[in-house]
C-alpha cells in the first residue's frame, strides 16, 4: 500500500463509504491522509468524576457500572443509559439513538469518556459523550484515537463522521509511516524551521500538543506555496531562454499617434505604454499584465503599442473573451488607426471582416497566412481555428493572465520566436497573488482615470427604500437613460439543502424580469440576458441594449467585464451581498462612461452587521487595488476572480493571504533553483513538482 493505492483496497472501506469518501474529493490513500482536520477538540485534560461541573466539555476516565437501554415513546427515541464511575464517585451517561452500544459496552469494561455535563430534571449526565474503550493491558500507555487527547474534527460529509475518520486514518498512519519520502531539501527545512514529513502527517492529525498541530499546518502551507512558486518561477526562466522579435520604439509615430487623439493620456498611461514598448525592444519575449481599474484607458495603451509593432513590419492578434468585445475591439481599432493605413481583420462565429468588408473564412486565413493582416481580432478560439501567421509579434489578450508558451507557439508558422505577450485586466490583483500565481509576469499599474470622470454615486439600499430607489429610477429613464440590474441566479432555487439559508432568497434574473417587465417598469422596455442563452440571442440584445432600444437590461454578471454603454447610468445589483468586493466595483464601471451623473444601487435583503461593513467598504474606496485587497481579506483568494478554477488546493489558497509567507517561500524556491535550475539534485522535489503541474493549470 503506498498514496496511490485506491481507497477501494483500504480494509473495512466498504462500497458505501467509498462513495461518500469520494463526494469530498478523495479517490486514493494519499488524498485520505491529506484530508487534514480543520478543528481538534482538547479532550487531554483528564479530571476525576467528582470535579464535573454542569455545561463544561470533560474527559473522564472509569468503569461501566451499569448499562442499558430505555424506549422513549414520546419522543421516539432510545436512550443507551449508563453509570460510570472511578475512585471518587460515578455519574450518569446518556447516548440519544445510539442502541447498539448495548453490545459494545458490558459492565465492567474501562472507558474513556469525553462530553459536556448537562442537567435536566433535577439529574446530572454526561450527554453523548465520545466514548473509547481501553484495552487492560495498555492502562499505563493507552493508545487513544477519539478521547483523552487532542481530536481532530475533520470536513465531514452526511454519514461521514470525524469519529470514522479518525478510525480509518490512524492505522494507515502507522501502516505507511516509513513511505513519508520527504522531497523538501534539508537546507529549506531548516532555514524555515519546518517539520519533516513524518511528524508533520502524525502531527497534523494527531498532535500532542496545539503547538505542534500548527506547525504541521505550517509545514504543508509552506510547501505547497513553495512548490507554486518553483513552478511559476521556472517557468519564468524557460521563458526568459526563448526568442522573440525585438521592436524598436518609432518615437515620431507614437508622438504623431498622441497629439491627435482626442483627449490627453493620463501619467499612469504614458509610463505603462513606455514600460511595454521597451519590453518589446527586447530578443526576449515579453510577457506583462497591465492592471487598470474599469475604464482606467488600457485599451488605448494596447492600441498604441500595437500601432508600433504593426508599422515595424510585423502582426498582432488581440484576443477578447467574448464575440460582443471582440467585435467592440474591432470597432474602436478602426477608428483610432483610420489614418495609419492598416490592415484590420475580425473572425468571429457569425463571420469575418477585413477592414469595412465582410471576407470569407478562407480568404482572410490566407492573407494572415501572406503577413496581409496588420491586425487581427477574435475570441481565444483563435488558438483552436486553423489560423497561420506570416509574422506573428505581438499577441494582446484582454482578461485572461494565463497564456503560455505552448499556446503562443501554436499562433505561429516561424518555429525560431513565440510573440510577446501583453495581457490585459480590470480585476486589480493583491500582493500576494502577484507574486505567487503571476510571478511570471511583468505588471504595469494604471490607477488614475481619465480626466472628467464623475464619479459614482453608490449607496446600500434596504428593502424599505426598494419603492423609493425604483421611483428615481423611473425618472432616469424618462431623462433618456439606461439601466443594468444585476441578480446574482438565472433561476430561483428550490433546494433546501443550500449550504448557505440565505441563498434561497436571491433574486433570480428570469423572476425578476417577470417582476420587472409586468409591474415595476411595465411601460418601459425591459429585456432579460444570462449565460444560458445562446451567443447570437446575446449578441442580439447586447447590441439592442447599445443601439438605446433596451431601457431596462436584467442580467446575471455576464455583463461584468468590457461591456461599454456609455448612456448606462444606473446599475442597480441585487443580493449585493452575494458577491465579492471586487466584483462589485466591476459592475459599477458598467456605469460612469458618459458625461451624465451615474448611481450604483446596492441592494440586500439581509443587512447583518458584516454584509454593511463590507458594502459600506464599496461606498468609501473608489480604487479597485484598496478593493482587491479587502476582498481578498474578508472572502478569501479562492472566491477572487475565480482562482478557484486552477485546481489550486485550498491550503494554498488560504496561504495567500499571508504577503510575508508568500515572500518567504519565493525566496526559497529562488535559492534552490539558482543553485540547480534543473533540480537534479533533488529527484524527489523535482517528481513532486511534476505531480503538481499536473494537478493544475496555470496555463
Amino acid at each position: 500500500m503506498n498514496f496511490s493505492t485506491p481507497i477501494e483496497e483500504i480494509p473495512r472501506v466498504g462500497p458505501q463509504y467509498q462513495k461518500k469518501l469520494k463526494k469530498l474529493g478523495i479517490k486514493t490513500v494519499g488524498d485520505l491522509l491529506f484530508h487534514f482536520p480543520h478543528r481538534y477538540e482538547d479532550f487531554s485534560n483528564i479530571i476525576p468524576i467528582s470535579e464535573v461541573k454542569v455545561g463544561k466539555l470533560v474527559s473522564v476516565r472509569g468503569k461501566i457500572l451499569d448499562i442499558k437501554n430505555i424506549r422513549t415513546w414520546k419522543k421516539r427515541m432510545t436512550l443507551t443509559r449508563a453509570i460510570v464511575g472511578d475512585d471518587s464517585g460515578a455519574i450518569q451517561v446518556i447516548w440519544f439513538n445510539q442502541p447498539y452500544l448495548i453490545n459494545t459496552f458490558k459492565k465492567g469494561d474501562l472507558v474513556f469518556l469525553a462530553g459536556k455535563m448537562n442537567l435536566k430534571g433535577g439529574g446530572r449526565y454526561l450527554s453523548n459523550p465520545a466514548y473509547e474503550k481501553l484495552n487492560p493491558k495498555e492502562l499505563s500507555n493507552p493508545d487513544l484515537v477519539h478521547t483523552g487527547r487532542l481530536i481532530p474534527i475533520y470536513p465531514e460529509t452526511q454519514g461521514l463522521s470525524s469519529r470514522w475518520l479518525r478510525f480509518i486514518i490512524k492505522p494507515l498512519l502507522s501502516k505507511l509511516e516509513n513511505k513519508f519520502l520527504d522531497f523538501l531539501p534539508e537546507k529549506i527545512k531548516k532555514e524555515y524551521k519546518l517539520l519533516s514529513l513524518k511528524e508533520a502527517i502524525w502531527q497534523i492529525h494527531f498532535p500532542d500538543v496545539l503547538k505542534l498541530a500548527k506547525s504541521a499546518r505550517d509545514r504543508f502551507i509552506f510547501e505547497e506555496l513553495f512548490i507554486l512558486s518553483l513552478a511559476i518561477l521556472q517557468q519564468k526562466m524557460k521563458l526568459i531562454k526563448e526568442r522573440a522579435k525585438a521592436i524598436p520604439i518609432n518615437v515620431e509615430l507614437i508622438k504623431n499617434f498622441v497629439n491627435n487623439l482626442p483627449f490627453k493620456l493620463t501619467n499612469d498611461q504614458r509610463k505603462a505604454a513606455w514600460q511595454i514598448l521597451k519590453d518589446l525592444e527586447k530578443s526576449k519575449p515579453m510577457n506583462r499584465l497591465l492592471e487598470g481599474d474599469v475604464g482606467s484607458g488600457k485599451t488605448i495603451v494596447a492600441i498604441i503599442v500595437i500601432l508600433n509593432t504593426a508599422k515595424a513590419g510585423y502582426q498582432n492578434v488581440f484576443m477578447a473573451p467574448t464575440e460582443i468585445l471582440a467585435k467592440q475591439h474591432f470597432k474602436t481599432l478602426k477608428t483610432f488607426l483610420k489614418d495609419f493605413n492598416l490592415n484590420i481583420g475580425l473572425i468571429t462565429s457569425k463571420g469575418n471582416k477585413l477592414n469595412n468588408e465582410k471576407i470569407s473564412r478562407k480568404d482572410i486565413l490566407e492573407k494572415i497566412r501572406n503577413n496581409q493582416v496588420d491586425i487581427l481580432i477574435g475570441t481565444h478560439a483563435l488558438v483552436q481555428e486553423k489560423v497561420k501567421f506570416g509574422k506573428l509579434a505581438l499577441v494582446v489578450i484582454d482578461e485572461q493572465h494565463r497564456f503560455g508558451i505552448e499556446q503562443r507557439a501554436k499562433l505561429c508558422q516561424q518555429k525560431d520566436f513565440i510573440p510577446h505577450l501583453l495581457s490585459m485586466t480590470a480585476t486589480p490583483i493583491p500582493r500576494t497573488l502577484a507574486l505567487t500565481i503571476y510571478g511570471d509576469l511583468d505588471l504595469s499599474l494604471i490607477k488614475e482615470l481619465p480626466k472628467g470622470r464623475k464619479k459614482v454615486i453608490t449607496k446600500i439600499i434596504f428593502p424599505r427604500e426598494r419603492e423609493k430607489t425604483y421611483e428615481f429610477i423611473r425618472q432616469q429613464i424618462k431623462s433618456r437613460r439606461q439601466v443594468f440590474v444585476i441578480c446574482p441566479r438565472i433561476e430561483p432555487s428550490n433546494n433546501i439543502f443550500e449550504k448557505n439559508p440565505s441563498w434561497r432568497e436571491v433574486k433570480a434574473v428570469k423572476e425578476e424580469f417577470e417582476k420587472l417587465s409586468k409591474e415595476v417598469f411595465s411601460d418601459f422596455k425591459v429585456k432579460m440576458l444570462h449565460g444560458k442563452m445562446k451567443i447570437k440571442e446575446r449578441e442580439e440584445i447586447m447590441e439592442d441594449f447599445k443601439a438605446g432600444k433596451i431601457d431596462v437590461l436584467v442580467s446575471t454578471s455576464v455583463v461584468e467585464v468590457g461591456v461599454d454603454i456609455p448612456n448606462a447610468s444606473v446599475i442597480l445589483i441585487e443580493g449585493a451581498d452575494k458577491f465579492g468586493l471586487a466584483q462589485l466595483h466591476q459592475f459599477r464601471g458598467r456605469v460612469g462612461r458618459g458625461k451624465e451623473q451615474s448611481f450604483c444601487f446596492l441592494f440586500t435583503d439581509f443587512p447583518g452587521k458584516r454584509t454593511s461593513q463590507r458594502l459600506r467598504a464599496l461606498l468609501s474606496c473608489e480604487n479597485g487595488f484598496e478593493l482587491a485587497e479587502k476582498d481578498l481579506k474578508i472572502r478569501g483568494p479562492g472566491d477572487f476572480s475565480g482562482q478557484r478554477q486552477w485546481g489550486i488546493p485550498d491550503l494554498i489558497m488560504d496561504a495567500l493571504k499571508d504577503i510575508d509567507l508568500v515572500e518567504k517561500t519565493r525566496q526559497a524556491a529562488k535559492e534552490v533553483l539558482e543553485e540547480n535550475p534543473e533540480l537534479k539534485k533533488y529527484p524527489l522535489l523535482k517528481k513532486k513538482l511534476e505531480e503538481f503541474r499536473k494537478r493544475i493549470h496555470l496555463e
